[in-house]
């Protein structure tokens, strides 16, 4: 059953302070906002940083863990040059075997808010396993590269760097996803998975020209049934870099699930791994709504449940969830949408700012679902 735990800080909001459900609880998206919604740590991505992670300690406390047991964390930056003095604060809360984590560079919901971060976590009594081959080093940044917890991996945000002395590898974009996904399949190995076992990915390119280029490469390590996906633009924490991906595999059994339309090369619609549902990142335009992102969220939330229903599952099943907006100012009638589609018993979620692919697309929403859990 999903446990939707409340700890005090989004009472009005379409999404929960955390959900837990199939042994992981999923952390909202937080930035170091106060009771009253403002920011008193403006300029300073330090403090903010600090103020996020104990916020979000406190929330995992609430649902009966802890930041020991946390596998993954997004970290969300306004600016690419906050990023040293974020990883500063960062670093002193897991001085060791740090979660995996995937840092790209967007705006953020508030205007003085600095830094952004959701996270996952494992039971207490679960397995949390650093998975790093040998012939690596380890990452000069905070981080695990992988995190196995039962048939879950985790994976940090790759990008295209040399594991074995962290140099760049340089490149296009092409050559650059060659790169990551060669060194994703490194540590598939290492924790006895390969690419098939992928489930979900989040791509992130800093220039959406290159979407296509990108995709050529990436259709070659998953020639058959692609794990679900979403692929966004954003800013990467270093300038030097083309494209970020991060994912997810699992060992449990995998099934493909379509729903209907026309089959996608580079993605499946949604992928079940044992209990679990990955869901592609869905989009709502149709010629009658290109300056309605309102009709669009409707629209993209009917396309996710028909995904959901394929898969055995449905919107009350929701444990996580992902909102792309390509204009902040279209946050507040997303809300509206978003909290008029599902109700009640909200999921864990994280909305920021990014490119779309599709030129129209005001929205879209990736979501993780867990099938059963929202039945009473």
């Amino acid at each position: 059953m999903k446990q939707i735990v409340a700890a005090g800080r989004s009472p009005s909001a379409p999404y929960s302070d955390a959900v837990k459900a199939g042994g992981l609880t999923y952390v909202s998206g937080t930035i170091a906002e106060d009771s009253s919604g403002t920011i008193s740590s403006a300029g300073d991505v330090g403090a903010q940083t600090r103020q996020v992670i104990e916020r979000m300690a406190d929330v995992l406390t609430a649902a009966g863990a802890s930041l020991a047991q946390v596998a993954s964390v997004t970290v969300f930056l306004k600016s690419q040059s906050d990023f040293a003095a974020m990883n500063d604060v960062y670093r002193t809360f897991w001085p060791t075997d740090p979660p995996t984590r995937t840092t790209v560079v967007t705006e953020l919901v508030l205007p003085d808010a600095l830094v952004e971060m959701s996270m996952i976590a494992v039971a207490p009594d679960a397995e949390r396993t650093v998975i790093h081959p040998d012939t690596w080093l380890k990452s000069p940044s905070p981080y695990s590269y992988a995190i196995r917890s039962g048939e879950t991996l985790f994976l940090s945000g790759l990008v295209s760097r040399n594991g074995r002395d962290n140099s760049l590898v340089p490149g296009d974009v092409a050559a650059q996803t060659r790169t990551v996904l060669e060194n994703a399949g490194e540590l598939l190995k290492a924790a006895g998975m390969t690419h098939a076992n992928v489930v979900s990915s989040k791509i992130y390119l800093p220039d959406l020209a290159t979407f296509q280029q990108m995709n050529e490469v990436y259709r070659t390590f998953f020639s058959s049934a692609p794990p679900a996906r979403a692929t966004v633009g954003a800013g990467l924490a270093g300038a030097q870099y083309n494209v970020e991906i991060t994912m997810v595999a699992s060992a449990a059994p995998r099934r493909v699930v379509e729903d209907g339309r026309p089959v996608n090369p580079n993605l499946s619609a949604a992928i079940v791994a044992g209990n679990r549902v990955y869901v592609s990142g869905m989009l709502g335009n149709i010629d009658s709504n290109k300056d309605d992102v309102a009709s669009q969220t409707g629209e993209t939330l009917v396309r996710i449940a028909r995904a959901l229903e394929a898969a055995g599952s449905s919107p009350a099943d929701v444990v996580d969830s992902v909102v792309y907006l390509t204009d902040l100012a279209n946050y507040a009638a997303m809300n509206d949408a978003y909290r008029a589609f599902f109700g009640r018993d909200f999921s864990a979620r994280t909305a920021i700012r990014s490119g779309l692919v599709v030129p129209d697309g005001l929205v879209e929403i990736m979501v993780v679902a867990e099938r059963g859990a929202g039945r009473r």
